[in-house]
């Protein structure tokens, strides 16, 4: 007797055998994608060995509280708002400030230069249109390390421009360009620290009043006996009144970054901000600055609280 043969057995085992033994392909092996532009495109953070530009050693380093001064010129190199820098961590993010105007852009770090020349930045095209610095062969810059929040990272990564920061009041600027007199036409200069505010307005000693002689009173002649004559009598001339002498106007206002019972801890802060230590009381306060107007107190505490001074405040000077 022949038995009935189910023709679609085999069919159904080797379907069986593919979907257990079966290689995946390596489409369905390879993990699923990364977005590009999300906050892991920062990390790892690269540094590098030490290397030489013009016969002086770089030696790149996680710097922090990264502020310096120097020169920066425009790259055909480079897209969006970049920039290459010689020793910061690539990627990171920079304030660069024009001392010529007080404009502040923020810019990414992505490549490591200038490999000549004693420049201390080079931006990209974008970025030096937007700091307006396009056709100069170099303009002086303040460079800051600061770390800014996801949504100016991303749009930074993407190509786009993040929001300009607030203007550089001319009391610091003055204060920049001085510092970067002081480096020498050419030199670049990184400080580890927060570069110094201006200090308090001079306070001139008045000049004293000379008070002029009085004119000695004129004493009329005795008459004789015999002859009596009226003497007349010169009034003495007024005595000139002495004017009081205008004080000489502080500047009222300045930030404080602090108040301490302990003069060291005083003194410490008072030296990494580039400020100044004033006695109140059983207390020691920290200032920076002193200011004509609280606009321009105002755009200094934001500079100070974006260094990381979350406790600085506006106060009147006295």
């Amino acid at each position: 007797m022949r038995l009935p043969v189910n023709r679609n057995l085999p069919l159904a085992a080797l379907t069986m055998l593919l979907a257990l033994g079966a290689p995946l392909s390596a489409r369905d092996r390879a993990p699923p994608s990364l977005p590009v532009n999300g906050p892991q495109a920062d990390f790892p953070m690269v540094l590098g060995a030490p290397f030489e530009v013009d016969g002086v050693t770089y030696t790149p380093a996680d710097t922090m509280n990264y502020d310096a001064v120097g020169y920066a010129a425009g790259t055909v190199a480079g897209s969006g708002i970049s920039g290459s820098h010689r020793t910061l961590p690539l990627p990171s993010y920079v304030e660069v400030t024009s001392l010529d105007t007080g404009r502040t852009i923020l810019v990414r770090l992505e490549r490591r230069g200038p490999m000549t020349g004693s420049l201390l930045i080079e931006l990209s095209p974008a970025a030096a249109a937007q700091l307006g610095i396009v056709g100069a062969p170099r303009a002086p810059v303040r460079v800051r390390r600061v770390n800014p929040p996801e949504p100016e990272r991303g749009a930074l990564r993407a190509g786009q421009s993040a929001p300009l920061r607030m203007d550089t009041p001319p009391s610091l600027l003055t204060v920049l360009k001085r510092r970067l007199e002081q480096q020498g036409a050419g030199t670049q200069v990184s400080r580890p620290g927060p570069m110094p505010m201006p200090d308090k307005l001079p306070v001139l000693p008045a000049k004293p009043v000379v008070q002029p002689a009085a004119a000695p009173a004129v004493i009329p002649p005795r008459p004789s006996p015999q002859t009596v004559i009226a003497a007349k009598v010169e009034p003495a001339p007024p005595r000139p009144v002495a004017r009081p002498v205008a004080p000489v106007v502080k500047a009222p206002w300045t930030v404080q970054l602090g108040a301490f019972g302990d003069r060291a801890r005083a003194d410490g802060l008072a030296k990494r901000a580039g400020g100044r230590v004033e006695p109140a009381g059983a207390v020691w306060r920290v200032r920076v600055g002193g200011y004509a107007t609280r606009g321009e107190a105002d755009a200094a505490l934001a500079k100070l609280r974006a260094a990381g001074y979350s406790e600085a405040s506006v106060q009147r000077a006295n």
